[in-house]
């Protein structure tokens, strides 16, 4: 392989790179979160302010139509639909995001999908002047897609241009801009900016923002090195990214791994989804994705942000300040993903995800008994709210910022495009069977659904203790060796035992 000259960006000093990413990896990063994950978080959260709004919006376009009102059964059909069809759109968007990195390529994919987001802006922006609730239907399905490839493919990109000594910091890029997208969102529709009943138009349509950013800046920054190099086999091309991301003096160790990469995938095509099932080789890497994406959803995060609001009302908030005490809980969520993005490379992804199950898990019991004496005390619902706000941290440490991390280092060049299929399709269809149940769920249950949350974090923790090794600071072809060593350790019973050999 020839060494070639170009012109980039300067070296930094060794020691400093070993803890920093170099500026240039900084604004990659930046370049696809915003128009990346920041787009579903944002999407996550602006559809809340407006819900009365376009309520109206319905009625007084159906009375137009019709000459009649909507009932209440037939507007409360349609808002479900306008909301649950983005979680539809995400599962199509899970579905093909690995297949477009793998045809496209990753950056490539990220700037295509930008398109979903325009016309998504396009058609709710023209819904009101049109008299056409449809566009929002369409507009959401279209939002959904969006997001789906982005949560797909941002993390794929991300994870391939990192550093091996800080994949796990930059990685939780991923969380950061969705946590931010959900702040900014939270933010917006406030009644001080765009929150007001007219300008909710306006508010759905500026999702058109960060894709135009994306637009503007992702172009600038090269693809990622793994795919040039193991997908397209251009070693030139593969050695300029490595160059530019890394600098001239320190991209050969990581051209090492890449190299070494390629040879272990020699003949061996990026793999389907439906061909991970079939693989033997790689059926705990892919439990593990199973386990660790649903759960995601079901571990409980939802349960609390519907009870946000009950726990604010019960300890003195004013219903008109609420607004302003979920935008608290956005910032502490945030706040939280980044703190794990400092933590991460220092503390090692099992402890932060092992952890964090565990104190949500503590959370749950407590959260339940404080539900229960809500009206005994005084100070009781202020014990929910401090409740409520360290389930949230828990989860940002853990889960919330870990989960995709995981899914880029269990897997190897041929596997990973398929398994974020695979993860993607199971969090998104999580998503919305948990909307859908888990209105009958706390109508059932009241406050002591938590303690099935309880069971699953319980069960969520000790699964990956006993099984998922630490991928800190690890080739890809690292971790998958010490996946293929548990087949060798085999305890008195003659079953597979756990991965004791490695340390937290």
């Amino acid at each position: 392989m020839n060494e070639i000259t170009i012109s980039g960006p300067e070296a930094q000093p060794t020691t400093l790179a070993k803890k920093v990413p170099s500026k240039y990896l900084l604004l990659a990063v930046w370049a696809a979160g915003i128009g990346g994950t920041f787009q579903y978080g944002y999407n996550i959260s602006i559809i809340n302010a407006p819900t009365k709004a376009v309520q109206n919006f319905i009625n007084q376009t159906w009375t137009e139509r019709y000459s009649t009102e909507i009932s209440s059964d037939m507007l409360t059909l349609l808002w479900s639909i306008i909301v649950s069809i983005f979680t539809i759109g995400g599962l199509v968007g899970a579905s093909v995001g690995g297949t477009l990195a793998i045809r496209f390529g990753r950056k490539g994919t990220l700037l295509f999908n930008n398109t979903f987001a325009l016309l998504a802006a396009l058609f709710m922006g023209l819904s009101y002047p049109a008299s056409t609730f449809e566009l929002l239907v369409i507009g959401r399905f279209l939002t959904g897609v969006n997001a789906g490839i982005a949560i797909c493919v941002q993390p794929l990109y991300i994870g391939e241009i990192a550093p091996r000594a800080l994949r796990g910091a930059m990685a939780m890029g991923t969380s950061i801009f969705i946590t931010g997208g959900i702040l900014t969102g939270q933010v917006m529709g406030l009644k001080e900016l765009l929150g007001k009943d007219e300008y909710w138009p306006i508010l759905l349509s500026t999702i058109c923002i960060p894709a135009v950013l994306q637009l503007l800046t992702l172009p600038w920054f090269p693809e990622s090195p793994r795919y040039l190099l193991i997908d397209r086999g251009d070693d030139i091309a593969c050695q300029k990214a490595l160059m530019w991301f890394h600098g001239q003096d320190k991209y050969h160790g990581e051209m090492e791994d890449i190299e070494r990469e390629r040879v272990s995938a020699l003949g061996i095509k990026p793999k389907k989804p439906w061909e991970l099932f079939t693989d033997r080789s790689i059926r705990w890497q892919l439990l593990t994705l199973v386990v660790i994406h649903t759960s995601q959803q079901l571990n409980g995060i939802n349960a609390i942000y519907f009870y946000a609001d009950y726990v604010f009302t019960q300890a003195g908030i004013p219903d008109d300040k609420i607004p302003y005490a979920t935008v608290g809980t956005g910032a502490c969520e945030c706040i939280t993903a980044l703190t794990c993005g400092l933590l991460i490379e220092s503390l090692g992804r099992r402890a932060l995800i092992i952890g964090g199950y565990t104190l949500m898990s503590v959370c749950c019991i407590c959260f339940t008994i404080a539900l229960t004496f809500q009206d005994s005390s005084p100070w009781v619902p202020y014990l929910s709210m401090v409740c409520v706000l360290a389930f949230i941290l828990s989860f940002g440490l853990g889960p919330g910022g870990v989960t995709n991390i995981l899914t880029t280092e269990l897997f190897t060049q041929t596997d990973r495009p398929a398994a974020y299929m695979i993860g993607g399709s199971i969090n998104w269809t999580s998503f919305f069977v948990i909307g859908m149940i888990f209105p009958f769920i706390v109508n059932g249950l009241k406050q002591y659904c938590f303690l099935v949350f309880l069971v699953i974090c319980l069960l969520v923790a000790t699964y990956i203790f006993f099984v998922v090794p630490e991928t800190k600071n690890k080739t890809f072809l690292e971790i998958q060796n010490e996946f293929k060593s548990r087949k060798k350790i085999i305890n008195a019973n003659g079953t597979e035992g756990p991965l004791l050999s490695t340390p937290m």
